[in-house]
């Protein structure tokens, strides 16, 4: 029965996977690390610089970003906080007004306190990554994790322009559909057409960046919106583990008081 409930959850977990995105489009996966300064440092840079313009992040304080990410308050003024008039304790409006967003946009672009508790960081993280040239869209691109999304790729620059290439077919079961005597992916029909025309993305047009150094990058943008949606991570895994030592200490002591009610009942 066991090996039988673990097969079912292995089956289920690809799945799952694409059912998280909404769109088919299987998540990457990362460990975000809330104790690493340099990272969260970077993030705040990347996104002061090319978020800050359209995303507010009015649920949190420039002060807090610069005690909890060891910045000096000086070089948050200097470096970080673009508006003049904001000080260093006001929360991080951009100047936008909703009025010419929604002229600009169609829409309101949304604050990003909470987006990485509301979509995840590996959500985040991928939509961030696979962005593609489309030329039915108003900006040129779309999303594969938010398909005819409303938003410029920003960051096309440092990427480098994407499009569609042929990518694996998913099998009924969830796995990838391959050739039953290479074992090869398919990716073509009998007829010669893709099966799945826009299964990968392939840069055509390089950006400043190797592939490499744009996954640290959106790493270090994720790392810090994570931060920014939970400023007490670091406060509560440190109580947690207090927390834990006393359930284990308390539960020596039940046990003995356990032992001692039943010794002379057994």
């Amino acid at each position: 029965m066991k090996k039988f409930f673990t097969a079912v959850v292995l089956t289920l977990m690809p799945l799952a996977t694409l059912a998280a995105t909404g769109s088919g489009w299987e998540l990457d996966r990362i460990q975000v690390d809330v104790n690493d300064h340099e990272s969260l440092q970077r993030g705040a840079r990347h996104y002061m610089n090319y978020c800050m313009g359209c995303h507010s992040l009015q649920y949190e304080r420039y002060q807090r970003m610069a005690t909890a990410f060891n910045i000096p308050e000086e070089m948050v003024e200097e470096y970080l906080k673009f508006d003049p008039s904001a000080r260093i304790g006001d929360l991080m409006q951009n100047a936008m007004r909703d009025a010419d967003a929604k002229q600009w946009f169609g829409v309101v672009p949304p604050d990003l306190t909470l987006a990485s508790r509301a979509r995840g960081v590996d959500w985040l993280y991928t939509y961030l990554r696979t962005f593609y040239a489309d030329p039915s869209r108003p900006y040129g691109v779309n999303n594969k994790v938010f398909p005819d999304v409303g938003m410029p790729h920003v960051l096309v620059e440092l990427q480098g322009l994407q499009q569609c290439a042929p990518g694996p077919v998913r099998a009924a079961n969830g796995g990838i559909r391959r050739d039953p005597i290479t074992n090869k992916e398919l990716l073509y029909g009998e007829d010669g057409e893709p099966l799945n025309p826009c299964g990968r993305l392939e840069v055509v047009q390089a950006g400043l960046l190797s592939s490499a150094e744009y996954d640290q990058l959106v790493y270090d943008l994720v790392n810090f919106l994570n931060f920014m949606g939970e400023p007490m991570q670091q406060e509560r895994q440190r109580i947690g583990v207090y927390v834990l030592l006393f359930l284990a200490l308390l539960f020596v002591f039940a046990w003995l008081l356990n032992r001692e009610y039943w010794k002379d009942i057994r």
